[in-house]
């Protein structure tokens, strides 16, 4: 682990380096464009519907959510009314090219002052699963999250037994730093979390593998990548 550090002038024992103090700026209610669709601010009446259509037949998406699945559209609906209504968790909707939300994404535990925030309540439609925009909205909050709000910690947390999550927090680039045991309860259950994280230092090469991987040179006719981004990342199997 690389504790940087530097001799207290007084004392000589070693201290944390002096950093910049000035705050990270708050989510917005922004679009973030992408080549293979968006993320904007979730509105439930604009993307309700579609988001709804795209889930409500996979019980599976909601094993790991501190919420769902929901009996009917009602339900589903006054939790999304909810879950947009707030600043912190701040959620987005995941817009395709086709102009369907089919998926939500969220920053949330909002620190301006640490210069940290986390990315999390992700939601992935099957239409959205395995697909080029599935990686394209996790590169966009994470640019939006270093290079526009000025963060210098971007975390990632999950439901340690959830292996498709860690699978893809290294894929994104984050690294593991171990798991908290008994952290919550989460519909009546024990919950260990597997916590990730990236740094405003590591960010430059993984915004590099991002857009490598996001090239159209990277994928052929069939739209089929060529190079997987977890090599870009430098991730082993």
């Amino acid at each position: 682990m690389d504790l940087a550090h530097e001799p207290d002038p007084v004392t000589g024992q070693a201290v944390g380096k002096l950093v910049d103090v000035k705050p990270a700026t708050r989510p917005g209610s922004v679009v973030l464009e992408g080549r293979f669709g968006r993320t904007e601010r979730l509105n439930p009446a604009r993307h309700g519907g579609d988001i709804w259509n795209a889930v409500k037949d996979d019980a599976t998406l909601w094993a790991y959510m501190g919420y769902g699945p929901f009996a009917n559209r009602a339900a589903f609906d006054a939790w999304l009314e909810k879950h947009a209504g707030t600043e912190d968790p701040f959620a987005y909707a995941i817009i395709d090219k086709q102009e369907r939300a089919v998926g939500i994404t969220t920053l949330m535990e909002i620190r301006p002052l640490p210069r940290v925030i986390e990315t999390g309540n992700i939601l992935y439609s099957p239409l959205l699963q395995r697909t080029p925009l599935a990686t394209e909205a996790q590169y966009l909050m994470a640019r939006y999250a270093f290079d526009t709000l000025g963060n210098r910690r971007y975390e990632w947390k999950c439901n340690a037994l959830n292996a498709p999550s860690r699978r893809a927090a290294a894929r994104y680039g984050f690294t593991f730093e171990g798991v908290f045991r008994q952290h919550m309860i989460v519909k009546g259950r024990n919950r260990d979390t597997a916590w990730f994280s990236m740094l405003d230092s590591e960010w430059p090469s993984r915004r590099a593998a991002f857009e490598r991987w996001l090239s159209p040179d990277n994928f052929d006719a069939g739209g089929r990548q060529k190079a997987s981004l977890a090599d870009m990342m430098g991730v082993k199997a």
